[in-house]
């Protein structure tokens, strides 16, 4: 039984149905390889940072679970698939009943992410409070350490950092933000990939755009919709 320290917690959604918001840009197949490349490219980093032997993934995909199992990562199993928000809720539970003092919780759609930024995170977690990193636009939450792992409910959504922010000050714990290069860029909308294209990286996401011409098909795309508007 796990017992003690933190987890590390990472939602998958479903990988053949996820990212539907690049549907204007990606065929289905090309929306499941970017998804599972993104997934790859976190769960990479994850195993080369200093807490590598806390990571789950909190996933119902057959396909998740196997890329968990070749990197030796725990599976929380989330048959239901009940989006973000709910798996974390149940993993959160595992976490508590395994006796996890706290978590970590981060996206499976920042492919930027280093092992470094992770190690950071844990470097200024408090000893009892809150560690948030926003996405690059400040809406969203890019990563959440709560200690202990319920210190308050989590609610992810396109706009949830600042809740997350005064959900964490209410419990009068610290609370620290970090702006982190890799983990703020996250992937959901055609205009997320710039970022992602213009990264001095070396990620399997990136390789996938590149093979597709995505930067052409992006031109094409604004200009489409520059007309429409």
């Amino acid at each position: 039984m796990y017992v003690g320290g933190p987890m590390i917690l990472v939602p998958v959604k479903h990988l053949e149905t996820s990212k539907q918001r690049l549907s204007p840009l990606l065929s289905p197949p090309e929306r499941f390889a970017l998804a599972e490349a993104m997934l790859q490219d976190v769960l990479a980093a994850l195993d080369t940072c200093n807490h590598r032997e806390h990571v789950a993934l909190v996933s119902g995909d057959a396909r998740a679970h196997r890329l968990a199992r070749q990197y030796g990562f725990r599976i929380l199993d989330d048959p239901d698939d009940p989006g973000e928000t709910g798996a974390i809720e149940m993993a959160t539970r595992a976490a508590i009943e395994r006796g996890a003092e706290f978590t970590l919780v981060l996206p499976a759609d920042i492919p930027l992410i280093t092992a470094a930024e992770v190690d950071d995170i844990f470097t200024a977690a408090p000893l009892e409070g809150t560690v948030l990193a926003p996405s690059a636009s400040g809406r969203g939450t890019n990563a959440v350490l709560r200690r202990p792992p319920a210190l308050f409910p989590l609610r992810f959504g396109n706009d949830s950092f600042l809740p997350h922010l005064a959900a964490a000050r209410t419990t009068g714990k610290p609370v620290e933000v970090l702006r982190l290069a890799g983990v703020g860029v996250d992937i959901d909308e055609p205009a997320d990939l710039p970022d992602l294209l213009a990264a001095p990286s070396n990620t399997r996401a990136q390789h996938l755009l590149g093979e597709w011409h995505i930067r052409e098909r992006l031109a094409g795309f604004r200009l489409a919709e520059e007309r429409a508007s």
